[in-house]
C-alpha cells in the first residue's frame, strides 16, 4: 500500500492513502541506521510504502520514496543531528512579525537560504499589520523594500482581521504549502482564517517575554476544501534556524543578490570577505546589497549558530 505522511509524533506516523483512508504506522529500525543523521528519518509530506500488520489496523512503513525536496534545520537539542521539517513542498510561507514576538533578519535570511538550497519557493507573510505603531511600520517597510528588491514575494496580512488572507489562499491553490515561523507569530490563527474547518488551537502571547506559546507540537499536513486540491503543512514554532551542510564557498549562491553578481568578482572562489575587486562588497558599498543581508551571510560563513537569534542589528 502507498500513501503520504500527514502527521508524525516521533514514533507513530499517520499515512493517508489515495482513497483518503488513514493508517497509523511505525518504521522498521533499519531506517534509523541507514546513514540518515536526522532525528526523524520519515517526515510529513513523505510518500511511503507500507504493509498492514495482521489482526490490527496499524502498519509498518517499508520504503520512503524519493523526495522532490525537503526543508531541514539543525536540531536544537542534538547539535550534530538535523531535523527535517517537511518534504515535497511546493511553497514555504515564513510568517514574520515585527513585535509580539519579533522576527529578526538573521532568522529570515537563514530560512530563505535553506529554501534556496533545496529549491523551494519561499514567501514572506508580514502578519499583525493591524498592531503596528509608527516605528514598527517604518521597520516593516524597510524589510519589505529589502526582500522585494531581491525578488521575494512579500505580503502584508492580518490573520485576525482577515487582511489579504484571500491572496494567501490563492497562492496555495493546488499546492502543498508549509507554514513556519516563531511561536506566537500567528500560524494557527492564519490557517484557521484560510480553512476554518480545521479549527486549530491558538494561544495567547506571553506579555512578559513577547514569546508565543507552543500550540503545534508536531508537524501535520491537512487537506483543505479547495479546487484544485490543496494541502497545508502546519509546523511547530521554531526558535532558531541552524543551517545544515552548507559549504563556505556555496553559501553566497543561496543569496540571490550575491549569486547574480559573483561572476563579476576577480576570483572564482571569492568568499566576499577580504578579497580584492569583490563585486559583492562593491554592491554593498553602493547600497545595492542590504547591510543586514551581508551580516547574515558573514554569520553563516563563520558557522555562528548561537547568538544570531536575538541580534537586533540595523537594516
Amino acid at each position: 500500500m502507498t500513501g503520504v505522511i500527514i502527521k508524525s509524533t516521533g514514533s507513530w506516523y499517520w499515512v493517508r492513502t489515495e482513497t483518503h483512508k488513514q493508517y497509523q504506522c511505525r518504521i522498521r529500525g533499519k531506517f534509523r541506521t541507514k546513514g540518515i543523521k536526522s532525528t526523524n528519518p520519515v517526515t510529513v509530506g513523505d510518500h511511503v510504502e507500507f504493509e498492514l500488520e495482521e489482526k490490527t489496523n496499524t502498519g509498518v512503513i517499508t520504503k520512503i520514496r524519493d523526495r522532490k525536496n525537503y526543508i531541514v534545520r539543525k536540531s536544537v537539542k542534538l547539535s550534530k543531528q538535523t531535523h527535517i521539517i517537511a518534504a515535497n513542498i511546493d511553497v514555504a510561507f515564513l510568517i514574520v512579525t515585527l513585535d509580539h514576538p519579533p522576527t529578526f533578519p538573521p532568522f529570515i535570511d537563514r530560512f530563505l537560504a535553506t529554501a534556496e538550497a533545496y529549491h523551494i519557493e519561499a514567501v514572506l507573510l508580514f502578519n499583525k499589520m493591524d498592531l503596528l505603531d509608527e516605528e514598527l511600520d517604518h521597520k516593516k517597510n524597510k524589510l519589505l523594500q529589502i526582500y522585494r528588491k531581491i525578488g521575494y514575494t512579500c505580503l502584508e496580512i492580518s490573520a485576525t482581521e482577515g487582511t489579504n488572507v484571500d491572496q494567501v489562499k490563492e497562492m496555495m491553490l493546488g499546492k502543498i504549502s508549509m507554514f513556519s515561523g516563531h511561536s506566537g507569530v500567528g500560524k494557527s490563527t492564519l490557517i484557521n482564517a484560510i480553512a476554518p474547518e480545521l479549527n486549530l488551537k491558538t494561544a495567547e502571547i506571553s506579555t512578559q517575554h513577547k514569546q508565543g506559546q507552543h500550540t503545534t507540537t508536531f508537524a501535520e499536513m491537512f487537506p483543505i476544501s479547495t479546487e484544485p486540491e490543496s494541502y497545508i503543512i502546519d509546523t511547530p514554532g521554531i526558535k532558531g534556524f541552524g543551517v545544515v551542510d552548507f559549504e563556505p564557498n556555496e553559501i553566497g549562491d543561496f543569496f540571490p543578490e550575491f549569486f547574480t553578481r559573483k561572476h563579476l568578482c576577480k576570483f572564482n572562489n571569492c568568499l566576499h570577505v577580504n578579497e580584492p575587486k569583490c563585486a559583492i562588497k562593491k554592491a554593498l558599498e553602493e547600497g545595492e546589497i542590504a547591510p543586514s543581508r551581508y551580516r547574515s551571510y558573514l554569520q553563516m560563513l563563520e558557522g555562528d549558530e548561537t547568538h544570531y537569534r536575538t541580534v537586533k542589528y540595523d537594516l
